[in-house]
């Protein structure tokens, strides 16, 4: 990304974890704030809605994907899994490469030794926590809300496909309701969570597509596909933490 910086030795670091690992793997960094220096994760795993949980100390456990802004793959693997998708436009493409990658038998992990600055929501604004808790931009939060949902349906195993997306539907719709009625902001739920069915139901086509070469394509169990996700839901825990976000135009 043009908003991140290898540190030094990064590359080797990199290319012995490729020679080490399969060939169908994803490689990362540990990522590091562009402005402050510290630590903020060690790739992420997922909660059962799709949202990052960031790993906060350095393992050997299976993680569930890694941003864009630090992502190796081999080139021929990029062509098969097809790169990220036009349809999503932009975030969570790098949430959709890890998941397609999985599903194929390959795995998601970070190399020893080095890693990455990065300016977080530099690009479309928010995506931190600063010292007036969660702050983020319509933009960011519609695509973010859309593509994920578009990952849970192209991308999860078997038939628990179904009641997880409806369960997540329904508690969009909730979270929009509350969110417009604190923020007192009826847009935030027309233009975010709204916008969710009304693209799920447009590309459709296109969705039920792509899900099927996922699933043709798929050479591990359901099991072996959530092993990387955590069951704490990530919104829950952030709400906890730092209340109800802040949108702005």
């Amino acid at each position: 990304n043009n908003d991140a910086m290898l540190m030094p030795g990064a590359i080797a670091a990199l290319l012995e974890a490729a020679r080490m690992g399969g060939v169908k793997d994803i490689l990362t960094l540990a990522q590091y704030d562009w402005q402050t220096g510290t630590l903020v994760d060690h790739g992420c795993r997922l909660d059962l809605f799709y949202n990052p949980v960031p790993q906060s100390e350095e393992s050997d456990s299976e993680i569930a994907m890694t941003i864009g802004a630090c992502l190796w793959i081999r080139r021929d693997v990029w062509h098969t899994l097809g790169g990220f998708p036009v349809w999503m436009e932009s975030i969570g493409e790098d949430l959709y490469l890890c998941c397609t990658a999985r599903l194929r038998g390959g795995r998601v992990r970070v190399a020893a030794g080095s890693g990455y600055r990065h300016w977080q929501g530099k690009t479309f604004g928010g995506n931190r926590a600063g010292e007036g808790g969660l702050s983020s931009t319509l933009l960011r939060r519609r695509l973010s809300e859309r593509n994920k949902t578009f990952a849970m349906f192209t991308c999860t195993p078997g038939m628990v496909v179904v009641p997880l997306l409806l369960a997540h539907l329904v508690l969009l719709m909730v979270e929009g309701v509350l969110l417009s009625v604190i923020r007192h902001n009826s847009r935030l739920f027309r233009d975010i969570y709204l916008a969710v069915p009304r693209a799920l139901i447009a590309q459709r086509n296109t969705l039920c597509r792509v899900r099927h070469d996922n699933m043709a394509a798929r050479r591990i169990s359901t099991g072996e596909y959530f092993r990387a996700f955590a069951w704490r839901p990530r919104k829950l825990s952030m709400l906890i933490r730092y209340g109800w976000p802040r949108i702005r135009r």
